[in-house]
């Protein structure tokens, strides 16, 4: 099944930093993940009648989530696979990535009230949550033994998280 979600460049936008100083990418990412994580739990804290809150949030996460996935794949993924030359991790978490954005295309196809919904949220914090550890206690490690330029990777997937826009349905 194709994935659902497609990015788009965005028309101009400027490209952040982390902190004061050049991004280095496994901060860049790893600041992703708490971002993610702190709006999931928030997501736990409402309450089953905040439609519109879950709504709203649940578009950021997926927004995040997606934007993330996309310059992850594309830049530090590919330098992974040169670098490291770990076909299987590698590999095993582009298809973590193809099982997110497939539920995120489900999640941004319906709405908070619709059966399965809080349980599609539930799953997909939780296929994250796993995912994220894999890369912190295995892949970010083997990337940083193999000295890659984090500097200029961090740069690259942040100017590229800048580009992405996503077209979300109402």
């Amino acid at each position: 099944m194709p994935n659902a979600i497609k990015a788009t460049p965005a028309s101009s936008k400027k490209t952040a930093t982390l902190a004061a100083g050049p991004i280095d990418a496994i901060e860049l990412l790893k600041a992703d993940h708490d971002k993610v994580k702190a709006m999931f739990e928030q997501y736990e804290g409402l309450s089953d009648r905040a439609l519109a809150s879950k709504k709203k949030l649940v578009r950021e996460i997926c927004l995040e989530l997606t934007k993330h996935a996309l310059a992850e794949e594309e830049i530090f993924y590919s330098a992974v696979r040169k670098a490291v030359g770990d076909e299987d991790l590698v590999d095993e978490a582009t298809v973590e990535h193809a099982c997110a954005k497939d539920l995120i295309a489900q999640l941004l196809s319906m709405e908070p009230g619709d059966d399965l919904y809080d349980a599609k949220v539930s799953v997909l914090s939780e296929q994250i949550e796993h995912h994220v550890e894999e890369e912190e206690k295995e892949m970010f490690p083997k990337a940083k033994k193999a000295k890659l330029d984090m500097v200029g990777l961090g740069e690259a997937i942040q100017a590229r998280k800048d580009e992405i826009e996503l077209p979300l349905p109402n």
